[in-house]
């Protein structure tokens, strides 16, 4: 009998979809293009989590979260291998380029962080600048971008693991013959690492990061360690031997840049704890901004102490610094980096999986997934569906995955996504703030996109006279844009200064990374681009289409039934 009782309901089910699928073309053009205002972003679709999380964090709490969060993966993952292959010695110019695009971007973040304390981050931001679509296509790279980045930095801790107990960096792990290279390494340790800290995480994330504080503080007296070794031990001659600074030239030097941008995955987490901040107009800002200043000075005077106590040929991919104070005959100095590394990465990747949660959560209170992944738990303040998924994804990819692999795609990920959010932010400030003509701002945008891109090109296809001409331009466009097209100031609320040069510098300098990223990254990042945008068009607009139809009515419902309790929402210090 309940068989019969499911048969007919399948069916009902299945042709309701047919009939969904019939109308997706109607669904595209009213969905594509539809934003919420701040107003709503804030309160109404937040009732759909059930209940609040907890505001308990504070600048300091922020600050750490952004450290912990970068520190552990730049240093440790990326800077051996971008030496080596393509920076050189000058691997910490390399930071130093990454970091200077880091901090435009995080002046965007910030700014729109101020304006709209939610949890979603660049999702939320674009969503209510450009609309529906944009801002599911940029959740969507952010969360691939956390996930593998989460299950790359993951294998790491399995390298400097085995590091720490002086054994093989492949000593802990199990080779599978008949798998692919790249996939035949099963790392069971990092899977465990990444479980536990998914079990830290659904507990609260004030103990979570009381525990990223402490690990933190702990892990930069250890950076202090190396850089002051590393400066006393090393040889400036290694700087310069044995083909200079810049062996593989200035492009080799913008390579790397965009390479070592992987590391600065972690400041955009902070964002997204903007529900969780008990005063978010004045610790987002120093949080933010603070923690990619700190992080950056680290990743510089590191990088550089590790290519004076070894000539950048000599330096290995795989657990860098501690084969370097081995050179120095420091082998207990190895074992001690280690496990100061591990501890790093344990702190990066606790910091990462707490914003990949968030993310996923603000994503499926807008309907772009399933609804119950965007439920906090009442008890615990978090979303717990979110982390339980994500934690049990990222663990999948680690089990099998290089990290080679999975670095160029994340890295041009999250460039294309700090691209949209300082887009996002100009259109914003002259377009939707001060009632200027679209089409001003639309043009502007354009065109120095479009001359980023022409100058970028010109530079990965030899083309010298491209470089001032295209240069010029976007000097010339950006002037002239700042002097005719008017805005207005919000001196109440933290905002980036001298606009709109910074965010016209972060494009330019999104754009000019991302081209000198490898053919193969690009072609991957398509694949995944096809794939998320059928998953929009087959799930994602349907599901925000019922949402808005039913929208009047659930949402009076909701509020109904949650006045006292929701009260609260409306009452955000900004």
């Amino acid at each position: 009998m309940a068989a019969l009782q499911t048969a007919p309901s399948s069916n009902i089910f299945f042709s309701k979809y047919l009939h969904s699928l019939s109308q997706t073309p109607h669904r595209l053009r009213k969905r594509m293009l539809a934003t919420w205002t701040s107003d709503q972003e804030l309160n109404q679709v937040r009732l759909r989590s059930g209940a609040d999380m907890k505001r308990k964090l504070g600048w300091y709490d922020l600050v750490a979260l952004g450290v912990g969060g970068m520190l552990g993966v730049g240093v440790f993952v990326t800077t051996g291998p971008v030496a080596l292959h393509h920076s050189g010695p000058a691997v910490f110019i390399s930071y130093i380029i990454a970091g200077i695009s880091a901090l435009l971007s995080s002046m965007c973040y910030t700014e729109f962080s101020v304006e709209i304390p939610v949890a979603g981050g660049a999702f939320s931001y674009l969503r209510v600048t450009f609309g529906e679509f944009v801002g599911y296509f940029a959740g969507a790279n952010i969360l691939m971008e956390y996930v593998l980045s989460n299950a790359a930095v993951a294998r790491s801790f399995t390298d400097y693991l085995c590091c720490a107990f002086g054994q093989n960096h492949d000593s802990w792990r199990v080779e599978v013959h008949g798998f692919m290279k790249g996939f035949n390494m099963l790392d069971f340790p990092a899977v465990a690492i990444i479980l536990f800290l998914t079990l830290c995480l659904c507990h609260s994330t004030k103990e979570s990061s009381i525990l990223n504080f402490v690990m933190t503080i702990f892990h930069v007296f250890f950076f202090g360690f190396i850089i002051i070794a590393g400066f006393l031990k090393g040889s400036v001659k290694n700087l310069v031997n044995p083909n200079g600074l810049t062996p593989f030239g200035v492009k080799g030097v913008l390579d790397g840049a965009a390479k070592v941008y992987f590391s600065y995955i972690g400041y955009d987490s902070v964002s997204t704890m903007a529900e969780e901040i008990s005063n978010p107009s004045k610790s987002l800002p120093v949080g933010i901004m603070g923690s990619v200043f700190i992080v950056s000075a680290l990743y510089s005077l590191m990088s550089l102490a590790l290519c004076m106590m070894l000539p950048y040929n000599q330096i290995p991919e795989k657990a860098s610094f501690g084969a370097a104070f081995q050179s120095l005959g420091w082998n207990w100095a190895s074992n001690v980096v280690g496990a100061g590394a591990s501890l790093g990465i344990v702190a990066s990747l606790l910091v990462a999986m707490l914003g990949q949660a968030r993310y996923l959560c603000v994503i499926g209170r807008a309907r772009l997934a399933p609804l119950w992944l965007a439920k906090v738990h009442p008890s615990t303040g978090t979303p717990l569906n979110a982390t339980l998924f994500l934690g049990a994804f990222t663990a999948s990819i680690s089990l099998f995955t290089e990290l080679e692999i999975v670095v160029d795609m994340v890295s041009l990920g999250t460039l294309l996504v700090f691209y949209l959010v300082a887009n996002a932010l100009i259109y914003r400030r002259y377009a939707i703030n001060v009632k200027n003509p679209p089409s001003h701002t639309l043009l502007f945008l354009f065109l120095l996109s479009c001359s980023s891109i022409a100058f970028s090109l010109s530079w990965k296809l030899k083309q010298w006279w491209g470089l001032p001409f295209f240069g010029g331009i976007m000097i010339i466009i950006t002037a002239c844009f700042h002097y005719f097209v008017p805005y207005s100031n919000q001196p109440s609320k933290w905002s980036v200064p001298f606009m709109p040069w910074p965010a016209a510098m972060s494009i330019f300098l999104n754009v000019f990374l991302m081209t000198t990223l490898k053919k193969l990254s690009l072609q991957r990042f398509g694949v995944w681009s096809c794939l998320i945008i059928l998953f929009y068009v087959l799930y994602g607009v349907h599901s925000t289409y019922k949402a808005e139809e039913m929208g009047m009515q659930m949402g009076a419902e909701e509020v109904n039934q949650t006045s006292s309790a929701q009260q609260t929402k409306l009452d955000i210090q900004l």
